[in-house]
């Protein structure tokens, strides 16, 4: 007994200083040999978890750090132009005030977004649910979207059944739609037609699909769509997408709602599917 206790002492002072793969003892002791090696592959996973947070967080901040300082320096440089320069003429003035505003915009828009997805991870969100009648938000959306689409030269289809009730928080299932609509924008081909698709789904459910044309997203590239920060375009200083948070805080809003997103693409088409 103490020769068998030693062994399985041993086991543990190996498993948890990395020591081994796997912890095997005599035959006697098998059901305590599996426990022990279901404990090992618990305490990697966390460990590993936990590395992947700590990378997480560090490309957080690499990439905040990026996408901040490329409208910021915009900014200084054209407010410099001014301030150096008061000579210049008012139409060359306007137009600097104008790329400055923009770019300010767009330091803006970074900043929120950045706060609100730190947000949905670090705090306990809640969900302030109504009946909301689906198919009236979205054809509202769609119009609303009709000066960005025509920027483009795209159109939109929308096919929706009528009267579609979902009970949900009405302001973040606001947000997933944006978001697929601003996607489906800035990587659809220019002059192309978006395609909106709303059913039921069961008594108080939805299955919306949002589909465009545009160059096909890589089959390997699909799983990482909805993590933060991630772009097709990584070199990230493309005119086309955001910050890379959009489907990630779309992910989120749909997975607290108890729904699941999804994105498919073949023969230049993206299409993405929500399902409550």
């Amino acid at each position: 007994m103490a020769r068998l206790l030693e062994l399985v002492t041993n086991a543990v002072d190996d498993l948890y200083a990395n020591r081994i793969n796997s912890v095997k003892l005599p035959s006697s002791l098998q059901e305590v040999e599996r426990k022990l090696n279901q404990i090992m592959v618990g305490i990697r996973a966390s460990q590993q978890e936990a590395k992947d947070a700590e990378q997480r967080k560090n490309d957080m901040i690499i990439y905040m750090a990026h996408d901040l300082k490329t409208p910021l320096t915009s900014v200084i440089g054209y407010l410099t132009l001014l301030k150096d320069e008061p000579e210049i003429s008012q139409e060359l003035r306007q137009k600097y005030l104008d790329i400055a505003w923009n770019k300010a915009g767009r330091l803006e828009d970074l900043v929120n977004e950045f706060f609100e997805l730190t947000r949905m991870n670090f705090a306990h969100m809640t969900l302030k649910r109504s009946m909301v009648n689906m198919t009236m938000m979205v054809e509202q959306f769609m119009y609303e979207f009709k000066p960005l689409l025509a920027e483009k030269g795209m159109d939109y289809e929308l096919e929706a059944e009528p009267e579609i009730m979902v009970y949900c928080d009405i302001e973040k299932m606001q947000r997933v739609f944006d978001n697929l609509l601003k996607n489906a924008i800035n990587y659809g081909y220019p002059d192309s037609m978006i395609h909106v698709y709303l059913d039921k789904n069961g008594e108080q459910g939805m299955k919306l699909i949002v589909q465009n044309h545009g160059q096909t997203i890589p089959a390997e590239k699909l799983s990482y769509l909805f993590e933060q920060f991630f772009r097709l375009d990584s070199s990230r200083d493309s005119k086309t997408g955001g910050t890379g948070l959009g489907l990630a805080i779309a992910k989120q809003i749909v997975e607290l709602h108890g729904g699941k997103i999804s994105c498919e693409s073949s023969n230049e088409t993206i299409v993405f599917i929500v399902e409550l």
